[in-house]
């Protein structure tokens, strides 16, 4: 559950964007506590080498969790990783749906 005073606080100090709109998930100003089961969140946990290296070896993470070295989400032009690209994939929507060409039909 996300109270309703989190969901219209800003994103952050030098951000006055609302959370509620930086979330993606929502198309109006809520007025009460937004409710979202487990089962359609995703979570990314970013990890400093040591933990990461760790966590690695002797965990299993949960079908709902990410996990990423912090330098690999901070690096200079980050965004362009191929790996990193092919996780944040795996993570959207679209990475449940078999995509062949352009003729399927799939979500954004």
């Amino acid at each position: 559950m996300c109270p309703l005073i989190w969901l219209l606080a800003a994103v952050a100090d030098a951000d006055p964007t609302p959370r509620w709109q930086a979330t993606g998930l929502l198309l109006q100003e809520p007025v009460s506590a937004f409710i979202l089961p487990v089962r359609d969140m995703k979570v990314f946990y970013g990890l400093k080498p040591r933990h990461y290296q760790g966590f690695t070896q002797h965990q299993i993470p949960h079908a709902h969790e990410y996990f990423v070295p912090m330098d690999s989400l901070t690096a200079s032009e980050g965004d362009k990783d191929p790996a990193l690209q092919a996780l944040i994939g795996r993570a959207a929507v679209r990475g449940n749906f078999l995509v062949n060409g352009d003729r399927d039909q799939h979500p954004a």
